[in-house]
């Protein structure tokens, strides 16, 4: 081949191979779709947790959204929209008595939420939480060995503690406290001593969407 001729050719090869991976490369970018990001879809919860008379304290908590869709019905010529959610949830609590300090807690729990929401922001909402552990703390106590007479450093135990809870809740749109809620809590402690030991309390608190404050 002419000499003349095999600069040119190597320099429209080389400028044709740049060019290809460029278009390639652009295609790539194109096609890639970064994933939502996590705080869009999570909300922070905090709210007081108790009986009322005895054991009460401080829980926390937040929720990832998993799956949403929207149902509409037609009664009475009157079309209702509800929102029907999928969340997984988490929380962490700690309760204790605060008249004798007897009988002292911290518990955590993770599961699934259903809650439905119609188009007045009212909410009804169940959470079953398979994943529970429970930890008692008891007050200062001493054991015996022999002679010798120790102090036990963070005496209690812990145990599994499964949970169900049903409630009811308010909507805030676009707001940064984005929602209220209150629950009734059933939670099975076992095990404790030869069996299972039932336990209700109530929850009252409210939901953070902290992505609000970009709108």
């Amino acid at each position: 081949m002419n000499r003349k001729l095999l600069l040119p050719l190597l320099c429209l090869l080389q400028f044709t191979c740049y060019t290809y991976g460029q278009n390639k490369s652009k295609k790539q970018v194109k096609n890639t779709q970064l994933p939502e990001h996590f705080w869009d879809r999570t909300e922070v919860k905090v709210g007081l947790v108790g009986t009322v008379f005895w054991n009460n304290g401080l829980s926390v908590g937040a929720e990832y959204l998993w799956k949403e869709n929207k149902k509409t019905k037609t009664r009475r010529g009157k079309e209702r929209t509800n929102t029907h959610q999928f969340l997984f949830n988490g929380n962490l609590g700690f309760v204790t008595n605060f008249s004798s300090k007897t009988d002292t807690g911290a518990y955590t729990n993770y599961g699934l939420t259903w809650r439905r929401t119609n188009k007045k922001g009212k909410q009804f909402h169940i959470e079953l939480n398979p994943l529970g552990y429970y930890r008692s703390f008891l007050p200062e106590t001493y054991e015996v060995m022999g002679d010798e007479v120790d102090k036990v450093f963070l005496p209690g135990r812990g145990y599994y503690a499964p949970s169900l809870s049903v409630g009811i809740g308010r909507q805030r749109k676009g707001k940064v406290r984005s929602g209220s809620y209150f629950n009734i809590n059933y939670t099975m402690i076992t095990p404790y001593n030869s069996g299972a030991l039932p336990t209700f309390s109530f929850q009252y608190g409210f939901r953070f969407n902290f992505k609000n404050k970009k709108q």
